[in-house]
């Protein structure tokens, strides 16, 4: 009776529809004004690839008299790497040692201060000893303070000395003063220049050139950046009409087109969600009533969005597309239950309270269940919760938003857009529309009463399901963040070293504050007594070689090649892009450059997708052996990498720190206090970065001594962590939801039936991931928790409606079967409206497809299974449990 009494009370709580109907007109005018404020809200909302993410960096540039790298170990890189390593917040530490050089790099944990990390730095370094002659700066940079848009300026009657000198005086002054740039760099410039931070020659489309990169501040749009920088050389070009100014590169295009693809599809979910409706309904008001429940709930979501700084991005926008299903099928339940009492003949408003009674509590919960789903995603630690904290933030403002609307607008439209409806013979024509014509109740319901009376059988097809769905899991791709069919792409060449002298010139180390933030690599220029400037004219040489190839290939539209890439003259950079009307993808022209790429001696070439975070040169598979002998680390490197090459579907395998002068290494790394050498490699089409990791950890652990440790790195060590943090939010997920429903059951039965059934779904995301070869990863993993929400709310709709039914006496089976009538058609519904909202996702239309695609397959293929598993499966665990609670109860009573 107790019991009875606090769900009545928690029922009547709930219950906002009554107070939205008692003060109708206000409720309208509420939702009115949300919707105008959500419309200026998402105006003035940005476009973005990614969340806006701070990725903190301090770089200690070091030198002294010392004649090898090994010294240089010894009496620089470890002082000051022991000395740093017990800093607060400090991610990773690495380090390079020189003859005479030292670098050594800290990255912070994503979000932190960088000025307070730099601060940090700098009062530890004062305490350090190090040898008398030596030098040292401290470099702090922010990744995200990336290049936005760079041109490239050529002309017919002016020499590169004269369009740098133009560049200097009559560009750099109107662009460096656009709101959002951080600086403006000189590229192409052989003479050192207070706008180059390091020497360099460009060339675009085999032409010698100038050119110039916008660097953009950290928290600035990139969109909105290059907007107001190519407005400023429109005009640039009128004052200058005989010089040519070329757009050479700038992410802006993608991040346009990319963006409005996803938005492109939302609107087309959105349409399809609402059309599977009608059929079902039967009535277009009913409909209409549904269908707005969307775009003022993703309105409503649009302000919390602004408020909280977020942009319009990959992320937030799967986000919404995310909750589409949601948002439809809070809608479903409450115009659907209204529409069923009118159908028994009760008046608009009569049927509205009733109905919203009725459910308010099951809506209400199981929405809030979902809600408790999402929010740890948003409070994941490390660079994947700074990743994921706009999307676990707007799926749970977008949820409780359609909650909102569903318990309050909905109900108040119902009262004055439905109508009572006649009862209807069985047997009438009238009665022949969509739900009547496939006679689902009729075919349910005896699918049910058979599935009550054969429960072993059931709960086996469950098992064997879970099981397979487990066991496709290794079958299934693994991934982290899919390859892109961009249209772009870079070349990197690193030309041979010169035979060096012992001793290197030294030069005087500028003060930290007088040193330039993305300087920190110059010190590469003075390594070699052989002139810069001879460097720098080779390593061209040999860019023009590789030119001559890339220009050759049909589908190839530009090439920009920058020599002396950060720094290092030795380096150069061709940023290829493909034309837009080309047959082949990204993926077939990078394997077609690869195989027609000239074997140069002693230089290294390496086709490579653009990196999200503008870092150095970074393959996607790393990993990193790391020991303390040297030689016997680039022994056993030397050999993986041999092996690596034999496998299929890796390119470009390289090892780091092998260069020998005199038997001497000329480089030594290390990686957190450990001496190291990296083995990278690009991926071809096909190959998971996932799969790919395992089979060369694989591989590399059967060549390792025993003194020689295996670790991941860069994206690959990314990936294992995704997978990991992920795993842990949704177990913690699914612990918080079924701690939620003890709330409104007040027992642990229903909760207990509900983390049962959970696994259903796996077995349909993992089939459809395995049949479409999507990557079971990052994104496919949003998908799944997903999932877990809608099959929970499916859940705790029946076994709801089956307790109240059993409370006005009905005996269990009865109750059990007319739950299963009443609920069948709004769970049918939402599975259909939300599969056919990620139909255009998952189908991979647009830019950015790529991305999307996983979530999208993932929900399809598990809702698909999920929604008919646990139509039969959850009332089917609902008696076996209760039978179960009162055995063991009886067996405890006797035991006691």
């Amino acid at each position: 009776m107790t019991n009875k009494i606090s769900k009545n009370y928690w029922r009547d709580k709930l219950n906002l529809s009554r107070l939205a109907i008692k003060y109708s007109w206000l409720t309208i005018c509420i939702w009115i004004a949300i919707s105008v404020a959500g419309i200026f809200a998402f105006s003035s909302l940005k476009y973005a690839l990614f969340p806006d993410i701070t990725f903190p960096v301090v770089v200690i540039q070091t030198d002294a008299k010392i004649d090898t790298a090994i010294d240089t170990e010894n009496q620089l890189t470890l002082p000051l790497e022991n000395s740093l390593k017990t800093l607060e917040h400090l991610d990773e530490i690495t380090a390079s040692s020189y003859p005479g050089q030292g670098i050594i790099t800290l990255y912070f944990d994503p979000g932190i201060d960088l000025k307070q990390a730099t601060n940090n730095v700098v009062n530890t370094l004062k305490n350090v000893n190090l040898p008398a002659n030596s030098n040292y700066q401290v470099i702090p940079f922010n990744l995200n303070e990336s290049t936005a848009i760079s041109y490239v300026l050529q002309s017919n009657n002016q020499s590169l000395r004269d369009l740098v000198t133009i560049t200097e005086e009559k560009i750099i002054p109107e662009i460096k003063n656009i709101s959002g740039v951080l600086k403006v760099n000189i590229l192409g410039n052989d003479h050192p220049s207070n706008y180059s931070d390091f020497v360099t020659l460009v060339r675009f489309n085999g032409e010698n050139s100038i050119a110039f990169e916008v660097i953009k501040e950290s928290n600035a749009n990139t969109l909105e950046v290059v907007k107001n920088v190519n407005q400023s050389v429109d005009n640039i070009k009128k004052s200058l009409p005989d010089l040519k100014l070329i757009l050479a590169q700038t992410d802006a295009d993608y991040i346009q087109e990319a963006t409005q693809s996803t938005i492109d599809s939302l609107l087309l979910a959105i349409v399809l969600a609402v059309a599977i409706i009608f059929p079902f309904l039967g009535n277009f008001r009913a409909t209409l009533i549904t269908a707005l429940a969307i775009p003022i709930s993703l309105l409503a979501t649009f302000i919390v969005m602004k408020l909280s700084g977020f942009n319009l991005e990959t992320i937030t926008l799967l986000a919404l597309a995310l909750v589409i299903g949601i948002i439809v099928d809070d809608a479903i339940v409450e115009v659907e239950n209204i529409s069923r009492h009118l159908e028994l003949g009760k008046k608009p408003k009569t049927a509205a309270l009733l109905a919203t009674r009725e459910i308010g509590l099951t809506v209400s919960a199981s929405t809030l269940t979902i809600v408790a789903v999402f929010l740890p995603v948003a409070f994941m630690g490390g660079t994947v919760g700074q990743f994921f904290k706009p999307f676990g933030l707007t799926v749970s403002v977008a949820v409780l938003a359609s909650l909102l609307v569903a318990r309050t607008l909905s109900p108040v439209l119902a009262i004055y857009w439905l109508k009572v409806k006649k009862k209807v013979p069985e047997n009438s024509p009238q009665k022949d529309n969509f739900w009547s014509k496939f006679a689902l109740e009729k075919l349910y319901r005896n699918f049910l009463h058979w599935s009550l009376n054969h429960r072993k059988t059931v709960v086996i097809i469950a098992l064997i399901s879970l099981i397979m769905g487990i066991g496709l899991i290794p079958l299934i791709p693994q991934g982290f963040i899919p390859q892109l069919d961009r249209g772009e792409f870079n070349l990197v060449y690193t030309t041979p070293l010169p035979k060096l002298a012992k001793n290197i010139e030294q030069k005087e180390v500028k003060k930290p504050e007088e040193t330039n933030q993305n300087n920190e690599f110059s010190w590469l220029n003075q390594l070699s007594q052989t002139p810069e400037k001879l460097l720098l004219r080779k390593t061209r040489q040999i860019g023009e070689k590789l030119e001559e190839i890339v220009l050759n290939i049909p589908e190839v539209e530009t090439i920009y090649n920058i020599a002396g890439r950060k720094g290092d003259p030795t380096k150069g950079v061709i940023y290829i892009k493909l034309k837009k009307d080309r047959q082949l993808t990204t993926f077939e022209i990078q394997a077609k450059i690869r195989q027609n790429l000239p074997q140069l001696k002693g230089v290294t070439t390496s086709v490579e997708d653009l990196q999200f975070v503008e870092t150095e040169s970074e393959k996607p598979l790393q990993v990193a052996l790391l020991g303390t002998n040297i030689n016997e680390l680039i022994t056993t490197a030397t050999q993986v990498k041999n092996e690596v090459k034999k496998l299929t579907g890796f390119a470009d395998v390289t090892i780091s720190g092998q260069e020998l002068n005199e038997n001497i290494p000329f480089q030594i790394e290390r990686l957190n206090g450990q001496r190291v050498i990296y083995i990278s490699a690009n991926l071809q089409e096909g190959k998971s970065i996932g799969d790919g990791t395992e089979e060369v950890i694989k591989l590399t652990q059967s060549l390792l001594p025993n003194n020689i440790q295996l670790e991941r790195w860069g994206n690959s060590a990314q990936s294992n962590s995704v997978l990991t943090s992920f795993g842990k939010t949704l177990i913690l997920s699914v612990v918080f939801m079924l701690l939620f429903l003890l709330i409104p059951f007040g027992r642990l039965l229903e909760p207990l039936v509900v983390g049962l059934s959970l696994p259903l779904s796996i077995v349909g995301a993992m089939l459809a991931l395995l049949i479409t070869q999507s990557d079971f990863g990052m994104i496919s993993l949003i998908g799944l928790i997903f999932l877990l929400g809608l099959l929970d709310k499916n859940a705790i709709l029946l076994m709801d409606c089956a307790n109240q039914l059993r409370q006005k006496g009905m005996p269990r089976e009865k109750a059990l079967l007319e739950t299963g009538i009443i609920r069948l058609r709004p769970i049918l519904m939402t599975t259909l409206s939300t599969i056919l909202g990620m139909l255009p996702i998952a189908l991979g239309m647009g830019a950015g497809a790529e991305l999307r695609q996983p979530m999208a397959v993932a929900i399809i293929g598990g809702l698909i299974t999920s929604s008919l598993l646990s139509l039969i499966v959850v009332p089917v665990f609902y008696t076996l449990v209760e039978d179960g609670w009162k055995k063991l109860k009886k067996w405890g009573n006797k035991a006691g």
